[in-house]
């Protein structure tokens, strides 16, 4: 039942900073307006992903999980997760900034809300030229000088922004303050948490004129006001090759640009495998069955898949394993 790539119907999320590219651009199907995320493949409380495709169409991931336990995921991720599967993988599209924010580390995660915390990467798919991200502060501050910043409503004056563009990648540890810039399509690997700490709003009113609530006094004990920490990665871009962008204890993510056909052997990995689909279109083999990724797409494939092969003419895929 298990041997096939599995793909699930995506999650779609209205957000107030949300725009129109995960329809225009990446060919998700909704009637919503300012759609800010697709969530891919999620294990989040409420938001349960569902399988669309094959044998197993119609099942959710947590039923997966509950059935196939370390054969879907890997033993050694069911041993340290159980029926909770580790990863939140998304689509984010920002027509305007997020909110400034800061997530926990996996302790304070634990302590204040029994959950994991939040490390992640993105992968920028497209950005619109000038787009920015905003990642830490752009001097040395103390906790107390960051209260007086956030009570003068001055927090944009510290913040340190940097331009970019397709193909670039960031590693956003827990304690780092960070936004996505308007005009930013990418795609996002985190840890399975939803909890965000917003620092600052940029002044919004959400539709009944209220401004969206901040959380200063979580965000002061989450952030990392130590070290000045670097966010992009160099990776390198070798055809047919796996080239490490992130290796963190809570995933691995390799960048593979394939043209014509690669074979992977995932034989001595005891991990499931997603790949991301961020530019063309590829066929994924394995046990004789097949399944076309295309862009924009998401496909998990098992912890007990051995040999796969991947062909197109020329496509990029991320591929994430933990």
């Amino acid at each position: 039942m298990l041997n096939y790539p599995i793909k699930f119907d995506p999650i779609l999320k209205e957000k107030i900073w949300g725009g129109t590219k995960l329809l225009t651009k990446l060919n998700k199907k909704s009637t919503l307006k300012n759609i800010g995320e697709s969530w891919e493949l999620s294990d989040v409380e409420g938001d349960i992903s569902i399988v669309s495709n094959g044998k197993l169409k119609g099942k959710t991931l947590r039923e997966l999980l509950e059935t196939y336990k370390g054969k879907l995921v890997g033993e050694n991720n069911y041993d340290r997760f159980g029926n909770n599967f580790p990863l939140l993988i998304k689509f984010i599209d920002a027509k305007e900034y997020l909110s400034v924010q800061v997530h926990p580390n996996d302790e304070l995660a634990k302590k204040l809300h029994n959950s994991f915390g939040k490390t992640e990467m993105w992968y920028i798919m497209q950005a619109d030229s000038g787009s920015k991200l905003i990642i830490g502060f752009n001097k040395e501050i103390t906790p107390d000088q960051y209260l007086n910043y956030v009570a003068e409503k001055k927090i944009p004056s510290i913040l340190n922004d940097v331009t970019v563009k397709a193909g670039d990648a960031f590693f956003i540890e827990p304690g780092m303050v960070h936004t996505i810039g308007a005009g930013i399509l990418l795609a996002e690997i985190q840890q399975t948490s939803d909890i965000t700490y917003r620092i600052y709003d940029w002044d919004r009113v959400d539709d009944q004129g209220n401004p969206r609530a901040l959380h200063t006094d979580l965000a002061v004990e989450a952030i990392n006001f130590r070290n000045k920490i670097s966010a992009k990665y160099q990776y390198s871009t070798y055809i047919n090759s796996l080239n490490t962008i992130v290796k963190c204890p809570y995933f691995i993510t390799n960048f593979i640009h394939i043209v014509g056909e690669k074979e992977l052997d995932y034989s001595q990995t005891d991990s499931f495998v997603v790949f991301m689909c961020v530019q063309g279109k590829a066929t994924i083999s394995m046990d004789k069955n097949s399944e076309i990724i295309n862009y924009s797409e998401t496909v998990l494939l098992p912890a007990t898949a051995e040999k796969v092969v991947i062909s197109s003419k020329n496509c990029k895929l991320l591929e994430v394993t933990v």
